[in-house]
């Protein structure tokens, strides 16, 4: 079996920093299915997408259809899945003597608790990241990035979040939204208690999507690793086998 992954590229050391294909990228490697990466920029996407058939995965304002990465394309059964909460059911239903992603096969707690943490946690931070992300893209891809986004928020992409108070704010709420987080999950590692699935891969993408944009060795990023008694660290540290950017 042979699997391709379209993937966003960057100037990070990583390559991969989007948080949205690190889903996909961390599904593939926790079911053990052979893959290799083919790099898209953003503005060569949607002609990419429709040469190999994948359907789009939304609309833009003016009613234009909207290809998105992830995608795959599985060589084994000719399938092209996008996005990637399909992309994971559709390995677990194709792979099923592989580890399992969903448990139960039910994709809604994971579609639900990506939402609780992503509005909870992330949402204070989320121009911020918009920023950073902007920062280590290359031309290509940097200039429709800066394009899109800031056509979305009415503003440049310099006052997302720039040093001073509004900065400060947005890293304040997104520590009292993981530490709301860290509650309710208590001790267990994981959403699952011990067993991890797909759920916990999909706020590990977005805490790596964070540590790429933001750089590992930030102080920004450092405080991240101590908060709540170093327990995002540690779900980081459980699950490196699955960051593998190869």
């Amino acid at each position: 079996m042979t699997i391709t992954l379209y993937d966003i590229p960057s100037a990070a050391p990583s390559n991969a920093w989007s948080p949205n294909t690190f889903k996909a990228r961390t599904a593939l490697l926790f079911k053990g299915v052979p893959f290799k990466t083919e790099w898209i920029e953003y503005p060569d996407i949607e002609g990419k997408m429709k040469e190999i058939g994948a359907a789009a995965t939304g609309h833009w304002k003016d009613g234009r259809p909207q290809w998105t990465l992830p995608v795959i394309k599985d060589d084994s059964t000719g399938k092209v899945v996008a996005d990637s909460l399909a992309i994971a059911a559709y390995l677990d239903e194709t792979y099923p003597n592989l580890p399992t992603l969903l448990p139960f096969g039910a994709s809604a707690p994971a579609a639900i608790y990506e939402d609780y943490f992503t509005s909870t946690a992330f949402s204070p931070v989320l121009l911020l990241l918009l920023a950073e992300s902007n920062g280590k893209l290359n031309p290509a891809s940097e200039a429709y990035f800066r394009r899109t986004r800031e056509a979305s928020y009415g503003m440049k992409i310099e006052e997302f979040a720039p040093p001073g108070p509004k900065r400060e704010a947005a890293w304040a709420g997104f520590k009292a939204g993981l530490t709301t987080l860290s509650a309710k999950l208590g001790s267990k590692p994981f959403f699952f208690g011990d067993t991890l699935s797909y759920a916990d891969l999909e706020l590990v993408s977005y805490l790596l999507w964070m540590k790429v944009v933001v750089g590992p060795e930030n102080p920004e990023w450092k405080a991240v690793e101590s908060w709540d008694g170093g327990k995002w660290a540690k779900l980081l540290a459980l699950t490196e086998k699955y960051q593998v950017v190869a």
